[in-house]
């Protein structure tokens, strides 16, 4: 059996990280003994030409795409597209958005043979075990599937209890180099699950409310390998990765007992931490924490079932201040109950928690099918603006409340963008006056350097335009020079900054040049 996993398009401005679910997925399988493969549409272009000549060449029995909300239309084409090139190929979908959609995914995509509910890996291998012998899925826990007509539903998986016994993620089977290249981070799970019941979030319906620890040695080892790829962050994605102090100072420890020198971030909540934890986090390498705070109104905290107090905010920004930990605290505007005057006090408690320690940033409430504020939106006083998915991307308002309109939000969201842009706008020019500091300098001219490989990626130009005949050996410096000549149209960012950005990919190697019978050939280095 052949197993061809596909993870679709995801804007760059989300900064994806190679897939961590779908890599766990891949890991099981393989350890399972089915041959697999990974199509990363994040970081390569989509087109139905590309896919078939990639089912083409690895001849799958099984094609399944994993989602967010957000990403579920582009992973729906893929879908159709597969069924219209081979529809002897089995299809399945998972992740948080068909989990809790899946008649409706199933109904209205009939090229779709099946939904894996919740935690994926073993009842994947279980489907893929059933499709070689009687193929009764009805005794496959966790799945949702066809007969004939009638969609049926075989009711919820027991979750995973022993995280150790999963193989490690396949990460080889990633384009990781093409991760490293735009600068995205990569992220680890020490646990799944959260005991929280936050409103907005599928998190505890998706991963459970029992949270299941991974032993601290597989964790650090796992961190070790990570550090090893050079990725310039590594994010512990962790529901909450202090739900258990005991278990958070227990990896702690492991990092210091070792020795390592490995820089590292988390989420939190704001009162499952202390003092103590946090000085142990700073020395294992932690060096920033977020903490989604919401909103600054009580009584929407009450009603988003956030179970903190602002007084609690304070304090936590606090105790990272006297430590010395960065903070990011994030927001979402639009929850039930949002007024201008709501509005109003988080714009001003935000200011007062930057005042203190951080940064903080603004999303807009995405009603995520499996949330209560999207299953009781019209008693929670919320109305639903569009069911396009592709608009869940939190950026701008699909929701309005009785007294805060989609054009209040979005109001609010594009005075968010310009005052990001205005930003970087002060900062060119103040590092091209020679004002800037050596931090400020290296953030901007990071981030021209994604815009321009993510546009040379997404183009293909690199491929395209990339190789040449040569009657004699030239330098890199050459050649590279002759490569910005033939790509730098492709990108919106000029000659110049297209050719410093070329040097600077070949100088950390994730651009190549392959030199063979005077014929170079530059590409990315996909495979770490």
């Amino acid at each position: 059996m052949r197993f061809l996993l596909i993870n679709p398009y995801c804007p760059i401005s989300e900064n994806p990280s190679p897939s961590l679910g779908l890599a766990f997925l891949a890991g099981a399988l393989e350890g399972a003994g089915i041959e697999t493969r990974v199509a990363d549409f994040t970081v390569f272009p989509y087109s139905k030409n590309k896919l078939e000549s990639i089912l083409e060449d690895f001849q799958p029995n099984w094609v399944g795409a994993t989602s967010v909300t957000m990403t579920y239309n582009h992973a729906a084409q893929i879908v159709k597209d597969v069924k219209a090139i081979d529809n002897q190929i089995l299809t399945v979908m998972g992740g948080p958005h068909v989990t809790f959609w899946s008649q409706e995914a199933m109904s209205q995509l009939p090229e779709l043979d099946f939904v894996v509910l919740g935690e994926g890996e073993r009842t994947t291998i279980e489907l893929v075990q059933t499709a070689e012998t009687a193929r009764n899925w009805s005794r496959v826990k966790g799945l949702v599937y066809r007969q004939g007509t009638e969609v049926r539903n075989t009711g919820t998986r027991e979750q995973v209890e022993d995280l150790d016994s999963l193989p490690m993620p396949a990460r080889h089977l990633f384009p990781l180099g093409r991760y490293l290249a735009l600068g995205m981070p990569i992220t680890i799970t020490t646990s799944r699950g959260c005991p929280y019941q936050c409103i907005f979030c599928v998190g505890r319906k998706m991963v459970g409310a029992k949270v299941r620890y991974r032993s601290p040695e597989k964790v650090v080892n796992e961190l070790v390998y990570l550090h090893g790829l050079n990725f310039q962050q590594i994010n512990i994605v962790d529901d909450l990765f202090t739900a258990s102090k005991e278990h958070c100072l227990a990896v702690c420890r492991e990092i210091r007992k070792r020795e390592l020198e490995i820089r590292w971030t988390s989420f939190s909540r704001v009162d499952t931490i202390s003092r103590e934890l946090l000085q142990e986090m700073k020395k294992a390498g932690c060096y920033a924490v977020s903490f989604g705070v919401e909103t600054g109104n009580p009584d929407i905290l009450k009603t988003i079932q956030k179970k903190i107090t602002l007084a609690k905010v304070i304090e936590a920004a606090s105790l990272c201040r006297e430590v010395g930990m960065d903070v990011h605290f994030t927001f979402i505007l639009g929850l039930p109950g949002e007024t201008p005057e709501t509005l109003k006090q988080t714009v001003e408690f935000s200011e007062k928690l930057k005042a203190i320690v951080g940064s903080c940033g603004f999303h807009l409430l995405a009603p995520f099918p499996g949330t209560a504020v999207r299953d009781k939106s019209g008693e929670l006083g919320i109305s639903i603006l569009t069911h396009d998915w592709s608009e869940y991307h939190a950026n701008r308002a699909i929701v309005e409340t009785p007294t805060v309109s989609k054009a209040m939000l979005d109001d609010f969201a594009l005075a968010w963008e310009k005052q990001l842009l205005d930003l970087l706008g002060r900062l060119k020019r103040k590092r091209d006056g020679g004002q800037a500091t050596e931090s400020e300098v290296w953030d901007l001219t990071k981030l021209e350097h994604i815009t321009v490989i993510h546009e040379l990626m997404m183009s293909e130009a690199v491929e395209e335009k990339g190789a040449w005949a040569d009657q004699k050996f030239i330098s890199d410096e050459d050649s590279l020079r002759r490569l910005g000549e033939r790509v730098w149209r492709f990108c919106g960012s000029g000659k110049e900054q297209v050719q410093k950005t070329l040097a600077y990919a070949f100088g950390k190697g994730t651009l190549v040049r392959l030199e063979r019978d005077g014929h170079t050939r530059w590409s990315w280095r996909n495979y770490l």
